[in-house]
């Protein structure tokens, strides 16, 4: 008879909870949301950002502001997330560096795994090997030639950890010896190869292509695996370097213990966005492709693609900083 009382009260207490758990990610948000974005105004992150914050505004009611943080290859911005708040109303969009941190720093700052809870994987693209529109080389062999011959004597610009494991990749697998340059974000970067400061940088394709349609830059190559339909003429560097297949992506995460109400309730809303033809359309004229994944999905994604970065440094011969 006890054991049947328990097991009565058991099941009304669960019953009263999953409804209240329920209420409290519906009743999120009642106050502007910040979504920080660790790279400059601008950049791949940054336009991923500002586009779906005026999205998300419609489903939940609220302003969702954007706060630009960026410093030390999206460090600085993913730092002040974690130690937010765990209430939703701080949240980080980050890019591919978000999961190379740990491989690229001595002492990070943060655990990306540990740190933070997964809401939703945003987006997937390409990178791109760009040069002035009067570098002396039509194409990768051509290009791999031509650095080759010069030794030491060609800088590259980086605004990424992606962008940097690009350079250090190519170099590996293409016996280069380059110099690498840091910037906060690609558009810097970006701005010194066509003021002339730096030879070549990869480029996020949505940059890469309003700068080739300029006229001022020129598509080497893509590092995906393979061709994107987004430009089917550019040639993926792998159909001359085997092996270069490198993919940038964006997601959004939350501090540590982020409800798990709210973490779904934030990527349902993202998801549905995301879903929209309108939304797709305007993501592909940036470069990027719509690929949302749910909060579970997101965390294991994020892990693989920690080790895969942790293996692509190690293998690029990156010393942590």
């Amino acid at each position: 008879m006890r054991r049947k009382f328990l097991m009565t009260m058991t099941a009304l207490a669960a019953s009263a909870v999953a409804p209240a758990r329920s209420a409290f990610g519906q009743s999120f948000p009642t106050r502007p949301v910040k979504l920080v974005v660790p790279f400059p105004a601008g950049s791949a992150t940054d336009n991923v950002a500002r586009l779906l914050a005026k999205e998300m505004q419609e489903d939940l009611g609220q302003s969702v502001i954007i706060e630009n943080r960026p410093g030390a290859q999206g460090v600085v911005g993913a730092e002040v997330v974690a130690r937010s708040p765990a209430d939703g109303y701080s949240l980080l969009v980050a890019a591919v560096s978000f999961a190379a941190t740990p491989s690229m720093f001595k002492n990070p700052a943060f655990d990306p795994l540990k740190d933070f809870t997964a809401i939703s994987r945003l987006v997937t693209t390409p990178l791109v090997l760009m040069v002035r529109s009067d570098f002396p080389a039509n194409d990768l062999a051509e290009f791999l030639q031509y650095v080759k011959a010069r030794p030491g004597k060609l800088n590259a610009g980086y605004g990424s950890s992606s962008s940097q494991v690009c350079i250090a990749h190519l170099a590996s697998l293409g016996d280069l010896d380059v110099l690498s340059v840091p910037y906060k974000g690609i558009p810097l970067a970006v701005n010194d190869l066509l003021g002339g400061s730096v030879d070549f940088s990869f480029v996020d394709l949505g940059n890469a292509i309003a700068q080739a349609q300029g006229g001022r830059l020129r598509a080497i190559g893509v590092t995906s695996a393979a061709r994107t339909p987004l430009m089917p003429d550019w040639p993926a560097l792998a159909e001359t370097l085997p092996g270069f297949d490198i993919d940038a992506w964006v997601g959004m995460f939350g501090p540590s213990g982020l409800p798990d109400p709210i973490a779904r309730r934030l990527h349902e809303v993202l998801a549905r966005k995301l879903a929209r033809a309108e939304v797709q359309e305007s993501l592909a004229a940036q470069g990027f492709a719509a690929a949302a994944l749910d909060p579970a999905q997101t965390q294991a994604f994020l892990e693989s693609e920690v080790d895969k970065w942790s293996r692509l440094s190690k293998q690029a011969g990156i010393e942590p900083q």
